[in-house]
């Protein structure tokens, strides 16, 4: 059998499932990911049985709504290949937005002290903390999760793409570990802000496999996360800062209320590549 059979077979088993579009582009990058070679010149080689254990493997894993990226364990993000296992949330493109975000903020203001000091609240893979650290030049950065096994894999992250981040296993919403963080220019943060409610409308790949304690928040009261860092940045965000979060798209002018309440003396909401309300900044 050769790798183009094999693709075709795969993309059939997997459209009525994900929809054409979807189907083709997972078969193509589970055939890249085993053939390292781009699909192009694979199609005509002979498929050793080796690869098509590999393949097959992965193709029973996609039809159980296991993500591509937890089987190859592998995940883009701003330039950069992360490692990512179902401890941590697999990087989304929303969130390069947030991160490019910051960078180009910084760029453009060149009095801001320097080392910047940077906190990523809820770091999962770490893919925030280490982008920052590396784009940033001198950024002093702390990153902190509540999972032992997220944290592992951020620290793993970091020692591959070689970034210095302080990582601190903390739980945010626990004021007494709050007052150990210290004061920051730049806080960050994309912190679980889907009500339980919601989960009818992911996708099984979701709320299957990804962590659901970095996904979801109590229906009653969904926004806890966001008045928490509201309230730390009064006493810990140092003159000049700011605070970038990812949020849920459903809450948006909510989400911006609270930090207006707060007292920041700039709140602004943006939406994102999709034009939905994604990103609360405040200053």
């Amino acid at each position: 059998m050769e790798w183009k059979e094999q693709y075709e077979r795969m993309r059939q088993r997997l459209q009525p499932l994900y929809g054409n579009g979807e189907a083709s582009a997972l078969a193509r990058l589970l055939c890249e990911w085993v053939g390292k070679e781009p699909l192009g010149k694979l199609n005509a080689l002979a498929l050793t049985p080796v690869a098509f254990t590999q393949l097959e493997s992965g193709l029973e894993e996609l039809l159980l709504h296991r993500p591509l990226q937890y089987i190859t364990g592998e995940a883009w993000f701003y330039g950069r290949t992360f490692r990512v296992n179902p401890s941590v949330l697999i990087p989304r493109p929303e969130t390069e937005e947030l991160a490019d975000l910051i960078i180009r903020w910084v760029k453009a203001k060149q009095e801001l002290r320097k080392p910047l000091r940077i906190l990523d609240i809820g770091t999962g893979s770490g893919c925030l903390a280490i982008t920052l650290q590396l784009e940033i030049p001198g950024a002093s950065v702390t990153a902190l999760d509540i999972s032992p096994e997220a944290l592992a894999t951020a620290a793993a992250n970091g020692r591959l793409l070689q970034a210095v981040v302080d990582w601190c296993n903390s739980n945010f919403l626990d004021p007494e570990q709050q007052a150990n963080l210290g004061n920051f220019d730049v806080i960050v943060s994309n912190p679980p802000y889907i009500a339980a409610a919601e989960a009818d409308h992911l996708q099984a790949s979701v709320v299957q496999h990804e962590p659901r304690e970095a996904l979801f928040v109590p229906d009653a009261d969904p926004l806890i996360f966001y008045r928490a860092i509201a309230d730390f940045g009064i006493t810990h965000l140092l003159p000049g800062g700011r605070i970038y979060t990812e949020i849920n798209q459903r809450l948006g002018p909510e989400t911006a209320a609270i930090f207006r309440s707060a007292g920041y003396a700039g709140v602004d909401l943006q939406k994102d590549m999709s034009g939905n309300d994604r990103f609360v900044i405040a200053e």
